[in-house]
């Protein structure tokens, strides 16, 4: 196929969530027409699935310009800027507007089962970057179909995908079989049924991010409301403590991540929750109609009556398996960006705004955007994946100038510690690189009385 008829193939994006959407809009701004496949049965479906969750984003920081300027003939009103919607806001008052204002370029149902170049398989060189990328899709009626693309935005997330309990990233020994015990979502505590679930009942969180910090401060509240008398949390961490184990707090440029920490460090100071620290999960033991979980170090807590696990998630590579991608061992994210946001190495401040030359792989045309290209790497901010759709679709226009141009200036996080860092407790962490002015922390017990240092201040 000449270049000239694979120009005239549309660019096919995979999720229709922020970045994907957002992407779109791009694509039809710089009069290249996009066909979104979206697996979901309506736009935002993983978003939608975490409606009950507050953003630490506001508005202002959760709209992307080139969909602003699509939905404006449409009468839209961006929100108040200076407020924080939840999930479902950001899908019902942007998502699913923008999602009716591209119309019939938006496939729901449209699930992307594989990505190849026409003719040729992973193996095959000759004239492979002349051929337009095939794209198979199953529909949720059961029929399927093949759609040609001059190139490919790959933002279906990694919601799908939550790492387990094991400490070792595999699923804990009885972790599936206490499937009935375990999640891997934020409750949603004003959901009748789910409060009745966890109200008076001991609950065991893994993680240390702000999707923990949120359920601690769920689960405290729930504890002391009428309805939730003996509701309890036990707050499990892999690593040791040290000032950012509760965030950045009133360091954070973003406040209302920071105070999602201290939500949590409140939790634990009121004595709704527990903490306990170096625990990496080995084993979900069944004792009756409750749970033990046991360490690889042999210790055992006491019997918990649910498991939360927010730990993190994990990109769905096997759909792009016919393609030549460049990513990381560890993260699994683009080899030029993970250097940049690598948690074994990275602390304070914030990764700097980034685009096609990170994003780029081996196969020319092929590009993971938004929570996609961190891989297992956490922290994404939505402002990160619409710079970096930007980028790439300036790129895909043959703008280079503007591909390379930074137009984004990220808030920095005030914390220190990524999720490696404190995999090795006792390790010196002043020549690493990571800047971090703290000291290395220790496995002890939770003292929460003192106040968290600032990183670098």
């Amino acid at each position: 196929m000449s270049a000239t008829v694979t120009e005239q193939l549309p660019v096919v994006v995979i999720g229709a969530g922020p970045a994907g959407l957002a992407a779109a809009a791009h694509l039809v701004d710089r009069g290249i027409d996009p066909l979104v496949l979206e697996a979901g049965t309506q736009a935002g479906a993983a978003v939608r699935e975490w409606a009950h969750v507050r953003l630490f984003s506001t508005w202002g920081e959760l709209t992307d310009p080139a969909a602003e300027k699509l939905l404006a003939p449409t009468g839209w009103t961006k929100p108040d800027t200076k407020t924080y919607p939840s999930g479902g806001d950001w899908a019902e008052q942007y998502l699913q507007p923008l999602a009716d204002a591209l119309g019939d370029k938006v496939r729901l149902g449209a699930r992307v089962t594989g990505v190849s170049r026409t003719g040729r398989d992973r193996i095959v060189d000759a004239d492979r970057a002349d051929q337009p990328f095939t794209v198979h899709v199953a529909h949720a009626d059961g029929h399927e179909e093949k759609v040609l693309a001059r190139a490919v935005i790959d933002a279906s997330g990694t919601w799908s995908i939550p790492s387990p309990a094991g400490g070792d990233g595999l699923p804990a020994l009885g972790e599936r079989a206490a499937a009935d015990r375990v999640s891997y979502r934020v409750p949603d505590l004003n959901d009748p049924a789910t409060r009745a679930r966890y109200a008076g009942k001991r609950t065991a969180v893994i993680g240390s991010g702000a999707s923990a910090f949120t359920a601690l401060a769920a689960l405290a509240d729930l504890a002391k409301s009428e309805d939730g008398a003996g509701t309890h949390a036990t707050w499990i961490l892999r690593r040791g403590l040290s000032g950012s184990t509760f965030g950045g707090g009133t360091a954070d440029q973003l406040p209302a991540r920071g105070a999602l920490g201290l939500a949590a460090k409140a939790a634990v100071d009121e004595g709704h929750a527990d903490a306990v620290t170096g625990f990496r999960t080995e084993a979900v033991e069944r004792r009756g109609d409750r749970l033990v979980l046991v360490a690889e170090d042999g210790r055992r807590l006491d019997p918990v009556d649910e498991v939360v696990v927010l730990t993190g998630f994990r990109p769905d590579l096997s759909f792009l398996d016919e393609l030549r991608l460049g990513l990381d061992e560890r993260l699994q994210a683009p080899l030029a960006l993970a250097p940049l946001i690598d948690p074994n190495q990275h602390s304070c401040g914030t990764v700097y705004p980034h685009g096609v030359n990170e994003l780029s792989h081996p196969e020319e045309g092929v590009y993971l955007v938004g929570m996609k290209s961190y891989g297992r790497a956490p922290t994404f901010l939505a402002l990160t994946g619409y710079e970096q759709v930007r980028s790439v679709v300036a790129a895909i226009a043959g703008d280079r100038e503007a591909a390379e141009r930074v137009e984004l200036v990220l808030p920095e996080t005030g914390v220190c510690g990524g999720a490696g860092l404190f995999d090795q407790p006792t390790a010196d962490r002043t020549s690493d690189g990571g800047g971090c002015c703290a000291p290395a922390p220790q496995l002890i017990q939770l003292d929460t009385t003192a106040s968290a240092p600032s990183c670098c201040s």
